[in-house]
């Protein structure tokens, strides 16, 4: 099958477009596609196919003519990706499946608008967080207390003062499972200067991630309530570049940039 590659502030996705729903990409193929030593190698794959051929979202169609059947690097099937959605739109633009200005996607977290930028960037209306209180992630033996923010997927998003690029993330940290049920999306960031942070995200599903569009707008929520703020606009240093995150009363917008970097025929099979 036909598949590209491209990123997201190097969160990379393998796409596989899939318009009339044909292909079964089972766990164990995904796992092959994002292997990084017998594969493509990716943080996750993006299967490209129209919404109404999918009956998990198929209530979305009126609104969405393409579904992001979004699979993390494991092959397990998270509610949201926010990078990856990002990527998704911009091969739909530049396929020439979407209007070029401003459209929409299925995702399984629901509708997502999309905007494209003057400069390029790509804007996604993320939707309102939701702050479901706190909890507690366990790094290297140190424990750190943050905001439990719902993005359609789950978000521990922890304030530290340690700082975050001598952290040792090879390994998932710790939670509570009595919380987090079906896993975690870890945020660790340090504050800096005035809506600002510097973070480094441990995904579930697929370990350190050079960049995590969910885990920048929860790692904005929680960067604001340190002030007292719920809304502004906030500047999210990741590994792999620079986000940006919009927090208004009514919901959210996380904006940056997306490219193709590759494409060409996928030869593994299960």
């Amino acid at each position: 099958m036909r598949f590209l590659k491209g990123h997201g502030t190097e969160n990379d996705f393998v796409i596989l477009p899939d318009p009339d729903g044909e292909v079964d990409v089972s766990a164990a193929l995904v796992a092959k596609i994002c292997d990084r030593r017998a594969g493509i190698g990716a943080d996750g794959v993006l299967r490209v196919v129209r919404t109404k051929q999918c009956p998990e979202v198929a209530g979305q169609a009126a609104a969405a003519e393409w579904f992001m059947d979004y699979r993390n690097a494991d092959g397990s099937t998270p509610e949201m990706c926010g990078n990856g959605v990002r990527v998704f739109a911009r091969y739909l633009i530049d396929a020439g499946l979407a209007d070029p200005q401003e459209f929409a996607v299925a995702t399984r977290g629901g509708v997502r608008r999309i905007r494209v930028e003057p400069n390029g960037d790509i804007t996604v209306d993320m939707g309102k967080p939701v702050v479901r209180g706190e909890s507690v992630a366990n790094v290297g033996g140190h424990e750190y207390t943050g905001v439990y923010v719902d993005m359609g997927n789950p978000h521990l998003a922890c304030p530290i003062g340690d700082p975050v690029v001598q952290l040792d993330l090879t390994h998932q940290p710790g939670f509570d499972t009595g919380v987090f049920p079906t896993g975690v999306n870890i945020e660790l960031f340090n504050p800096v200067g005035v809506s600002r942070a510097v973070m480094r995200v441990f995904e579930r599903g697929c370990g350190e991630t050079r960049a995590c569009g969910t885990g920048a707008v929860a790692t904005a929520v929680a960067a604001a309530a340190l002030s007292g703020d719920t809304t502004g606009t906030w500047t999210v240093e990741v590994l792999g570049g620079t986000l940006t995150v919009i927090l208004d009363e009514d919901t959210s917008y996380l904006s940056g940039p997306a490219v193709l970097v590759a494409s060409g025929d996928l030869m593994l099979a299960e």
